[in-house]
């Protein structure tokens, strides 16, 4: 069952304006976050272990699903998958006056694991389900601030239209194309914690294998549907070529921290403010034995 962010009705504007850029600054935002280059330094060439993956400071992951409006039909359940457009743009335009650069999974992989730098406030911008809202709209968006993000493509819906329209191959090449990172996310999404031994088949390696002929890139990264997992079967993700996994607002798995990365639903009743007091509330925890 999703877990979403938890909604703060009330911010005070001086915890939101205090990380924000002078008003002159502004609008070298998006050129910083398009030209910015993050090396990976690290003198150590030993990957961490897990106590040492799971001491470092989170980096915030953010999770959407459909960006449009609501329409009578929609459950009340559905209204946190749901976020309209405008508010969706006026989401990504404060991370971008807030100072935040998009990071993809390849970056948190070596930061996490190698202890790699990471740009000044990173974040990553990550969407489920393979709505083509999250092309028309979402890429779009990105664009306009430098940023890039993560699809996690439920293969089943390529190119299907209907209530909701789904991108289709063409559209993920372009996105891939264009630097952002293509990402498997089942082929149906059938609940993670009841594979059975065919659905490795199914679920995972054939929607692998769709998604690398369509991109012409390996893909390594893995959202749970639902943001369920199962421990047990945990160690399998590994065996079928994926170096990390993405869960929702759980608490991680201390023995696989790389497959429970933990994410947030920016849900659609947030404001700008409740987003950014979410973002610090659920990641920037400080703790003494924190490090990187």
């Amino acid at each position: 069952m999703i877990k979403s962010a938890l909604l703060y009705a009330s911010v005070s504007s001086l915890l939101l304006t205090s990380c924000q850029p002078s008003k002159a600054s502004k609008e070298k935002v998006a050129v910083t976050n398009a030209t910015a280059t993050v090396k990976i330094d690290s003198t150590n060439s030993k990957p961490a272990d897990n106590k040492t993956i799971m001491a470092r400071r989170e980096v915030p992951v953010l999770c959407y699903h459909q960006i449009r409006n609501n329409i009578a039909s929609d459950s009340k359940r559905a209204h946190d998958d749901i976020i309209a457009p405008d508010k969706f743009r006026e989401h990504m335009k404060m991370l971008a006056d807030s100072g935040y650069h998009s990071i993809l999974p390849d970056q948190l992989y070596n930061y996490l694991v190698y202890g790699a730098r990471l740009p000044e406030k990173p974040i990553m911008i990550t969407f489920d389900d393979t709505d083509e809202d999250q092309f028309t709209v979402g890429n779009a968006t990105l664009k306009k601030y430098g940023f890039k993000g993560v699809y996690f493509i439920m293969t089943v819906s390529i190119g299907r239209k209907g209530r909701i329209n789904y991108m289709t191959k063409e559209q993920i090449k372009q996105l891939s194309d264009e630097g952002n990172t293509i990402a498997s996310h089942t082929y149906d999404h059938k609940n993670f914690a009841q594979f059975t031994d065919w659905d490795w088949k199914t679920q995972i390696d054939e929607p692998t294998k769709k998604l690398e002929e369509i991109t012409g890139k390996k893909v390594a990264y893995f959202a749970f549907p639902y943001g369920v997992y199962k421990s047990s079967t945990l160690h399998k993700l590994k065996e079928h070529g994926f170096k990390a996994a993405f869960i929702l607002s759980t608490a991680r798995d201390e023995n696989y921290p790389l497959y429970t990365i933990r994410r947030i639903i920016d849900p659609g009743r947030y404001t700008a403010k409740n987003l950014y007091y979410s973002i610090n509330k659920s990641f920037n925890k400080t703790k003494s034995k924190q490090s990187g």
